[in-house]
């Protein structure tokens, strides 16, 4: 059966391409046969029968998930259903850690290692957003049907057919729900995890994307800032002379732009942007508080660095001329509040895990690319610790926007995929004597 398109894409070619990505990359021979052995044994034949056999019940968990609200820092809800799936789906313990991280150990052959296997719990939208789902034939319409809730219906089909099917690995393997990845959450989840006596899996797979063709081996790193200039404040007329702080604020924005575009033009890429402004009372009072939150990212944490001491010395310029202005009161003060830091870094192409993934995408003969982003693979990879970040599948559009929807065009391929390269990274234990 061919899958339905909504008729506002019919006759419309879907290309998802990204400047940060390695194209054209291939895995080994070692890891393509290593493949071909892993989905050739039986008791993982038959975990991949049943991933496509699960599909309806996938869909049925999707729209389960999605219907229940995890704004940035409100996750809990959701978390305690994920929890439930987990025990009802056969994992051999099941947890909430301090930080709201909610995992479910299933045991391996030999314990010797771990590999923590996740999607994120939170979504970008408000608590009062209606995440009612509706469906269209194979389309589904929410916010966050996909981003990242399909990520968590991965993990959770990855297990039931690893245990329907008796699939039984060397490490162990975590199953786990994380919470802080979107916005002001900034990675809090996965750094609590990889914190000084953290759970620290030896490595990690996320499921966090499109389509199973894009591995992510490269973590974007990005600082975000809110920038709070504050005075006295007063009536426009009658405190005139007062220093302002949207004057301020408009100074520091163009001050930084200034040195960051020049900075940008070349060398790694880099981005940056102003995305967030407020503050004030009313049209004819001087403010006595206006604030800007900003947004800077980068292939490079050197070039991060930069960009960020820019921000900072725009800000100390325009808090120095505004004060030059004043004819009356007390000086600006301003507050620099960083809000965010996802560190960056690299995984060697040439690392068994990112051969893994490369090879998991050739056996189901879709065209493998490396790329770089910002997920929650960040945090280990920047510790040295191997990560990438793999597709839930489908067709998936309008991601953080109330008109997001989710196409299921043979999905079960990506829980397919996934399962493959989890029981490669955690070893496909022999049969028992």
């Amino acid at each position: 059966m061919v899958p339905r398109i909504p008729s506002f894409l019919a006759g419309t070619i879907l290309v998802f391409t990204s400047p940060l990505a390695v194209n054209g990359q291939s895995a080994s021979p070692e890891y393509l046969d290593e493949v071909e052995r892993i989905a050739a044994a039986p008791p993982v034949a038959e975990a991949l029968r049943l991933a496509e056999a699960h599909d309806d019940w996938a869909l049925e968990r999707l729209i389960e998930l999605t219907e229940i609200p995890a704004p940035p820092f409100l996750e809990t809800e959701r978390g305690i259903r994920f929890g439930e799936l987990l025990a009802e789906l056969g994992a051999d313990s099941v947890w909430t850690d301090d930080e709201g991280n909610v995992i479910g150990l299933r045991r391996g052959r030999s314990s010797e290692s771990t590999v923590g296997f996740g999607g994120h719990l939170d979504t970008v939208f408000p608590k009062e957003t209606d995440v009612s789902v509706r469906v269209a034939g194979d389309t589904l319409f929410a916010p966050g049907i996909g981003d990242d809730t399909r990520g968590l219906v991965v993990v959770l089909s990855v297990l039931r057919a690893m245990e329907e099917a008796n699939v039984v690995t060397e490490s162990d393997v975590y199953f786990v729900g994380v919470v802080g990845e979107e916005g002001l959450g900034d990675l809090r989840g996965m750094k609590h995890m990889y914190q000084e006596g953290g759970l620290w899996p030896d490595s990690w797979i996320d499921v966090d994307g499109g389509g199973i063709g894009r591995t992510v081996s490269m973590g974007l790193g990005s600082v975000r800032y809110r920038v709070t200039f504050q005075g006295p404040g007063g009536h426009s007329w009658g405190a005139f002379g007062t220093a302002n702080p949207a004057h301020a604020l408009g100074r520091a924005v163009r001050y930084f732009q200034d040195v960051a575009d020049t900075l940008t033009r070349n060398g790694p890429r880099t981005s940056y942007n102003v995305g967030r402004l407020g503050g004030g009372t009313s049209v004819n009072s001087v403010p006595f508080e206006s604030w800007m939150e900003i947004d800077m990212r980068s292939e490079s944490p050197e070039m991060l660095s930069r960009v960020e001491q820019v921000l900072l010395s725009a800000v100390d310029r325009a808090l120095t001329e505004e004060n030059e202005l004043r004819r009356v009161g007390d000086a600006l003060t301003v507050d620099n509040d960083r809000i965010g830091m996802r560190p960056s870094g690299e995984m060697d192409p040439d690392h068994p895990l990112v051969q893994r993934a490369l090879a998991t995408t050739d056996f189901y003969r879709q065209p493998a690319y490396l790329d770089r982003s910002s997920t929650d693979s960040n945090v280990p990879i920047a510790l040295g610790v191997p990560a990438v970040t793999i597709g839930r599948g489908g067709i998936g559009m309008n991601g953080h926007s109330p008109d997001e929807f989710w196409i299921n065009r043979e999905a079960y391929v990506a829980v397919q995929r996934a399962l493959l390269l989890l029981v490669a990274q955690a070893g496909l234990a022999s049969p028992a004597s």
